[in-house]
């Protein structure tokens, strides 16, 4: 998925999700892409879940490698365009602390960018568990809590209901009884930087800014923001050489093996 995916406005954008094809949530849209592309070997041959899947586009990528793609997420629209527009996905509609799944019926979870939304994530967790084949794998990413919500005790984003930092979500995932492979943290890429340069230290807070101004796009902003690609960020496992801190990273991305 390099480039724009065509017809995301069909799902409309209502700041709880990103879906593709809008220059403008083009850089959200991108910053989640490359956790999509960068883990799906994790799910070749493999019987998937996506739990909290949205607009679809990730189950669909996921659907290039795996044996077989399940989807579920609780919104009703979300589960109609997902059914219309990506038919490889066996699209579901049901609650996330009560997996609609037989237990022990899948190999992996994905679960991208959701657990924030969730009230009760210690019970998310242990369905997933439930719902795994021992040594199965639990891809989870999240926002983290440090630099998403710099210094706040509330989320930023009025759709989170709990942000962590990756303390906190080893320890949400090993109390359930996961062990820890890896975490990754997601970081800007060279060019990334460059660009945060170019706006004033920070591509994030100049789209804020315009965001909280209600104001059209600058042409510039909207020109960079539009060509940003999953390529830009960088994944990097905190276990590995890259001197950079876990702490840090703008998304947490944890692989954890079910019990």
């Amino acid at each position: 998925m390099s480039a724009f995916v065509t017809g995301g406005p069909d799902l409309p954008l209502t700041g709880e999700r990103t879906v593709p094809g809008l220059a403008e949530e083009n850089y959200w849209f991108r910053r989640h892409e490359v956790v999509y592309e960068r883990l799906s070997d994790r799910c070749a041959q493999r019987d998937v879940l996506e739990a909290g899947c949205g607009e679809g586009y990730g189950a669909d990528l996921i659907a290039d490698v795996a044996r077989r793609v399940i989807g579920l997420d609780y919104d009703e629209s979300a589960v109609a365009h997902v059914r219309a527009r990506y038919p490889r996905v066996d699209m579901r509609q049901g609650n996330l602390a009560q997996l609609p799944l037989a237990d022990r019926s899948v190999d992996v979870v994905v679960n991208f960018q959701v657990i924030e939304h969730l009230w009760d994530q210690g019970q998310f967790v242990a369905e997933c568990a439930r719902v795994l084949r021992p040594g199965g794998t639990l891809l989870m990413s999240t926002p983290n809590r440090i630099t998403f919500s710099p210094g706040r005790d509330t989320p930023i984003n009025p759709f989170h209901t709990r942000e962590l930092n990756a303390a906190e979500l080893t320890e949400l995932l090993t109390e359930a009884g996961f062990s820890m492979e890896a975490m990754l943290g997601v970081f800007h890429g060279p060019r990334l930087v460059e660009l945060d340069a170019r706006h004033g230290g920070s591509l994030i807070d100049a789209q804020i800014a315009r965001a909280l101004a209600d104001a059209p796009w600058p042409e510039d902003l909207l020109a960079d923001v539009a060509s940003v690609r999953s390529a830009d960020f960088d994944l990097v496992d905190s276990g590995g050489r890259d001197s950079r801190d876990i702490n840090d990273s703008l998304d947490l991305v944890a692989i954890a093996v079910s019990p």
